[in-house]
């Protein structure tokens, strides 16, 4: 029986109307609420608090920001559509106490039309409108296209950084070649190259004004450099006597002793002067180095050295703020990277318009500008119509553009009854900042549903001591009179639009033990030191406690000592799939992956940025390509070989600098792999090489050698597919090599994940944990931060309104706003590492600093915030009074050190299962099964090595091989058509031209002679062949009038009188054990006499047999089969004799040919016409050799083999049993 609550939840009250927000914290059910919402607005629930009426699911939007949350989301509302279905209907006898409420609200007799709506709604999931905000705005775009202005039509590409660095370069071109003198060296010296200035002038993309600059670069390079030179010039024009006159004044102090030898000397104070006078006397000259000079040549610095009165001098003053002088010249470079971004965003915008193309940014940005513009209103009107409610997932991630599209289509302010905008959200896990969300947008957001906040305060996930320790670490932060509350929000006077409100845990049955005493939830390890120690010690240090813990829950896990506590009081063993380990980056996740790998423990490294490119096997499969595309090439293939994957030992790799034979054997092999690449692909040459290599079973040594092997697998199947789209082996080399320049953009196709990886321990970096969840969570670095010094370019910071605002020359003020900044968002980082775990947490504590500093930084850090208000730490041993502040009254948290590092390993269990004998199959494994054509026959010592898998493919093959002793280009100037150039390509053209003229319909272009000369020369304006364009359009307008003969029994017809033809007719059918041999014989036995022709090699087909017939036509009842050859036969029309075609025909033997293109006629006939007869139906087959078009015979050789030879191929290609007439004088067997 199912239990009812008294106290209806949030997802039952909530008003479903108007603009509401709510704010759900870690862990508390956002999506459970999102699907609770979902089921009552398909039903109509709520009276007062309801929508008003049913809604279906192409009416309710839920957006939300990637496209696995799509996915899941969009599976979640399904299956709880069907489950609250199945309730409603009666075939569940329980529920959860939410169903159950919900039944409840309804009399029993209307439960049945409840059922029948919520299950044809979970039917409908497939068209419901869930979708991540870009692709919902490209929706909208193109289905509202005259009212927003766009494009019916418009190309998503995901890629546009070859157009950006096109326009970049167009910048380059535009601006910077003309200039010269002191702004070229300018340019040179601070811009190097427009590959260099793109990185800096994207940042600035959509941050700027927009407007270009009207003063040319060139113009204000020179003013700005005659400002700063004239002020430059001012600021020396002192020192060249002022260091003189110094100079003079050190010398007699130390000559006289009144100096502190340890301070001054003359081989410090020397220098600096050199220094000095140099600097002051040459024009040209900016930067000054003079080190501790600096400091030492004030007055300050001189009266801490003299040991009596200290000299006054102009110069001590003037030293003071020299450094800040020279710093403070103006620069050319903020200004010209404004302009040049303008520029670039302007013509980027422009590009893609004329391109018709889109970014993922300028979805939004276009319905944006189409909801501001003329005919906004109307546009957000026929949304609201098409969506009156709308469910916005992850809303703290949002932005300005996404913010004020939904502020215009449902006006959130004015909380309009009859829509419904529900966003829902969580303040403290905005951490995605570097994407571009915003979390002052959400406070404005915020600020707009005032009284209409509603809240999620009971959290699923964590145990509750785990639930206990968080909030007690942030209330304690919130309540603290020091600081500006638990997220740094907190204004002078009190306000706090991020508070911190502590949640209640509905707890778990289970808890963690170890030698059978509880775990505390959070654990702080805390390094003592005497004074603040380095990053690098620090993560060394910890990175080995981390690991070292591990492996000691994992082997007390198999020893029954270590694990999780179920509610019968059995003990399930901690294993590494429990485990995660949050981190911030690459480094760091490399540190501890070593640690664990040295006391084998297996992991995986799990980040938003982990593409299959980023990974080593990557770069050594470079190394491979680049060896087997030039395998003569020392240097490249010794890369190769020495690869890191490929595992070669150093002995073998000597031993190819000392043997001859063995150095060429390696390079016959890259030969041999480069054939492979060439005639079948690159996926069976890279797995030649892993099997020639034995990498599999090699790698399957290693710990990670099954994650790599499926890297390189991965990696081949992803070039194979590339390999399609580009011409030759260095072009998917280069292809390659620019996708590990840019392997920090993954996209979904690049990213592999094996089933092995759910039970490693994890790895994960903390954005990529967002919306997971682990049993046990270890943060071994969370102390550590990189507080903003305005280095890093352009410097982004809000001010007090919540505005962005961008600068490129920061100020100190502004510096320490974007350190807050920054110190706000790590907060958020740790508040979403710390609710991933939902049994016990360690977090690796110490007093830190940076660089070669001294001070601490702690304070700057999140914790170290959070335990201090802000204030810096006094001391390093203060710190373990910080601690103990945070422990006191909480006994989920404990503070102890970090466990000493040891050698002990991780054994896995091994597999305890006994292996069943193999098991042998009862029938022969499967036939050679295969697809082939008439382009894979082998005749004579050739082998047609290309798949005509398309027509044009074909065509390439039917036509005679070029001759490489012949001029390939196509001349210029125009001759006869027995002059135009022989070979594939050019015959390819020709076969082009008939086809077009087939498509269009022969009479129709013949009736057309000025289309026709129109498109002929259009084609050959293309390939630069303008001289042919008159000699191409006589011909084939000769060959379309003409009339072809078809033999002594049969009217001639003429391609333009044709009325039933269809062109480059397809056609399959079986092959059941073919033998080419016997095929070859029938043919030669049954045509041209039995003449002499090349034999084809033995083969068998067996599979399907596939074709493309240039043309079948209809004339007088019968039925023909045409080819077009492009064969030059002769210099003149006299080639192109009866004779001539016939040795032609034999030579390439095309009887093969026309032989199986007739069957294929033959048995489509004998399919479709009901009294059908072969000598009367079918014509034969024509060939129309096209250099002969001018010919007494017109280059037309018709032929029909006799009826007896296309039966016995039917029955050939069905695998009929052969007939074989017995000697009847020979020997009885």
């Amino acid at each position: 029986m199912s239990v009812a609550v008294k106290q209806p939840p949030l997802a039952l009250t909530f008003p479903l109307h108007g603009s509401q927000l709510i704010e759900a914290s870690a862990g508390t059910g956002k999506t459970f609420t999102i699907s609770a919402l979902y089921l009552r607005l398909v039903l109509g629930h709520g009276g007062e608090q309801g929508f008003g009426r049913e809604l279906l699911p192409p009416q309710i939007l839920v957006v939300t920001f990637t496209d696995a949350a799509t996915k899941e989301l969009r599976e979640r509302i399904r299956t709880r559509l069907a489950e609250a279905a199945r309730f409603f209907r009666g075939d569940l006898a329980e529920a959860d106490p939410l169903l159950v409420q919900l039944r409840d609200d309804y009399p029993a007799d209307a439960w049945p039309a409840c059922a029948n709506r919520l299950e044809v709604a979970a039917q409908w999931m497939d068209e419901a409108a869930v979708s991540t905000i870009h692709s919902w705005c490209q929706r909208m775009l193109r289905e509202h296209a005259f009212d927003s202005g766009s494009l019916f039509t418009q190309t998503l590409e995901t890629d546009h950084s070859d157009l950006l660095g096109q326009v970049m370069r167009d910048y380059w071109r535009r601006f910077c070649y003309g200039m010269q003198g002191d702004a070229l060296s300018w340019v040179r010296d601070n811009w190097h190259s427009p590959d260099d200035l793109l990185p800096r002038v994207r940042a600035l993309f959509g941050r700027h004004g927009g407007e270009v600059e009207g003063q040319e670069p060139q113009d204000v390079i020179d003013a700005v450099l005659r400002q700063r030179h004239d002020l430059l010039r001012r600021l020396k024009a002192p020192w060249v006597q002022w260091s003189q006159e110094l100079r003079a004044i050190f010398s007699a102090a130390v000559d006289a002793k009144v100096v502190k030898g340890n301070m001054i000397q003359s081989r410090y104070f020397q220098p600096w002067f050199d220094k000095l006078l140099a600097w002051a006397e040459d024009e040209q000259a900016d930067d000054l180095d003079i080190g501790t000079g600096f400091t030492r040549l004030t007055p300050e610095g001189v009266a801490a050295a003299w040991k009596s009165e200290p000299p006054s001098h102009p110069a001590l003053d003037a030293m003071v703020d020299l450094r800040e002088q020279l710093q403070a010249l103006p620069t050319p470079d903020a200004r010209l990277l404004e302009h040049a971004a303008a520029w670039v965003a302007q013509r980027f915008e422009q590009e893609k318009r004329r391109r018709a193309e889109m970014g993922f940014d300028d979805m939004l940005q276009r319905l944006d500008h189409a909801l501001a513009g003329p005919a906004g209103e109307r546009l957000a009107g026929l949304i609201r119509e098409q969506f009156p409610v709308a469910l916005i997932d992850e809303f703290q991630d949002t932005d300005p553009v996404q913010y004020r599209i939904f502020q215009c289509i449902y006006r959130i302010e004015e909380n309009i009854r009859d829509t419904g905008l529900f966003l829902i959200g969580d303040p403290k896990q905005a951490i995605y900042a570097f994407r571009g969300a915003d979390i002052f947008t959400y406070l404005g957001a915020r600020r707009a549903t005032t009284g209409r906040l509603h809240s999620l305060d009971t959290n699923f996930r964590s145990t509750q001591p785990m639930v206990t320790a968080v909030n007690h670490v942030f209330v304690q932060a919130e309540q603290r009179e020091q600081g500006r509350g638990a997220f740094l929000f907190r204004d002078p006077k009190g306000e706090n639009p991020v508070p911190f409100v502590a949640v209640n845990a509905r707890g778990h049955q289970e808890h963690l033990q170890v030698d059978g005493q509880p775990v505390p939830a959070l654990s702080l390890w805390l390094q003592a030191s005497e004074a603040p120690i380095s990053n690098a010690q620090y993560r060394q240090q910890m990175a080995e406690s981390c690991a070292t813990r591990i492996v000691h829950l994992l082997n007390g896990g198999q020893q029954g000592r270590a694990g999780f506590v179920q509610a019968d009081g059995e003990l399930r063993g901690c294993m590494p799939s429990d485990i995660a380990i949050l981190v911030r980056d690459g480094r760091e996740a490399q540190l501890v992956r070593a640690e664990l790998a040295v006391r084998g423990v297996r992991s995986v490294y799990l980040s938003d940025k982990d593409s299959v490119f980023a990974a080593q096997e990557a770069r050594d499969l470079l190394a491979w390509l680049k060896a087997c595309a030039e395998p003569d090439n020392e240097r490249l293939l010794k890369a190769a070989l020495a690869s890191n994957t490929l595992g070669q030992p150093l002995r073998a790799l000597a031993r190819l600098n000392e043997d001859e034979m063995l150095w060429e054997n390696r390079v016959m092999q890259f030969r041999q792999y480069r054939l492979i690449w060439r005639i079948q692909g690159v996926l069976p040459m890279l797995r030649h090489l892993l099997h020639d290599f034995e990498l599999p079973n090699l790698l399957m040594g290693r710990t990670d050698g099954e994650r790599v092997l499926t890297n390189l697998l991965h990696l081949a199947e992803l070039l194979q597919q590339a390999a399609t789209e580009l011409d030759g082996e260095q072009a998917l080399i280069r292809h390659l090599g620019e996708h590990l320049a840019a392997s920090g953009q993954a996209g979904e196709e690049q990213i592999l994940r094996l089933e092995s990886d759910e039970q490693l321990v994890k790895v994960v970096t903390i954005h990529k944990s967002k919306g997971l969840e682990y049993e046990l969570v270890f943060l071994p670095f969370i102390c550590t931060a990189k507080p903003v010094d305005g280095k890093r370019l352009p410097l982004g910071w809000h001010d007090a309104s919540g505005a962005a605002q961008l600068t490129l020359s920061p100020t100190d003020e502004q510096i320490a706003m974007a350190d807050d900044e920054r110190l706000a968002e790590d907060l958020r980082l740790f508040y979403v590492a710390l609710t991933r775990a939902r049994q016990a947490c360690w977090l690796g504590v110490a007093d830190l600093k940076r660089g070669t500093g001294k001070e601490s930084l702690l304070h700057r850090s999140a914790l170290g915030y959070l335990l201090g208000g802000g204030l810096p730490l006094a001391d390093s041993a203060a710190l373990a009074g910080w601690l103990a502040d945070l422990q006191q009254g909480c006994a989920a948290i404990s503070s102890l050190p970090p466990p000493p590092a040891d050698d002990q390993l991780y054994v896995p269990p091994r597999q305890s299962a006994e292996l069943l004998a193999v098991r042998e199959p009862k029938r022969r494994a499967a036939e050679n099964w295969w697809i082939a054509s008439y382009s894979a026959l082998r005749i004579g010592e050739d082998a047609l090595e290309m798949d005509a898998d398309v027509a044009q493919a074909q065509q390439l093959l039917d036509d005679e091989r070029a001759d490489p002793s012949t001029l390939r280009e196509v001349m210029a100037s125009a001759g006869d058509i027995h002059r135009f150039p022989r070979g594939p390509n050019p015959g390819t053209f020709l076969h082009g031209l008939l086809e077009w003229a087939g498509q269009q319909g022969f009479e129709r272009v013949v009736a057309a002679p000025r289309e026709l000369r129109d498109t002929v020369a259009q084609r050959c304006n293309r390939r630069d062949w303008k001289g042919w364009i008159d000699t191409l359009g006589d011909w084939l307008q000769h060959l379309l009038q003409t009339p072809l003969p078809l033999g002594s029994e049969h009217a001639p017809v003429a391609l333009g009188a044709l009325g039933q033809y269809q062109i480059e007719m397809e056609f399959w059918f079986a092959s059941h054990r073919v033998d080419v041999l016997r095929l070859d014989r029938l043919v030669a036995q049954y045509t041209h006499q039995g003449a002499s022709r090349p034999a084809a090699q033995a083969a068998l087909l067996n599979g399907m047999f596939k074709g493309f017939i240039d043309l079948v036509f209809e004339h007088d009842g019968r039925y023909y089969v045409a080819d077009y050859k492009s064969n030059w036969l002769g210099p003149d029309d006299l080639a192109y004799s009866d004779a001539a075609m016939e040795a032609a025909i034999l030579e390439h033997r095309y009887d093969l040919q026309y032989v199986l293109y007739l069957l294929a006629l033959h048995r489509q006939l004998r399919a479709r016409l009901p009294d059908y007869d072969y000598d009367r139906h079918v014509g034969g087959a024509v060939y129309i050799f096209l250099r002969g078009a001018y010919s007494p015979s017109q280059g037309v050789y018709f032929v029909k083999p006799p009826r007896t030879l296309i039966e016995q191929l039917d029955g050939l290609f069905r695998g009929a049993p052969q007939l074989v007439q017995q000697d009847l004088f020979g020997d009885v067997p």
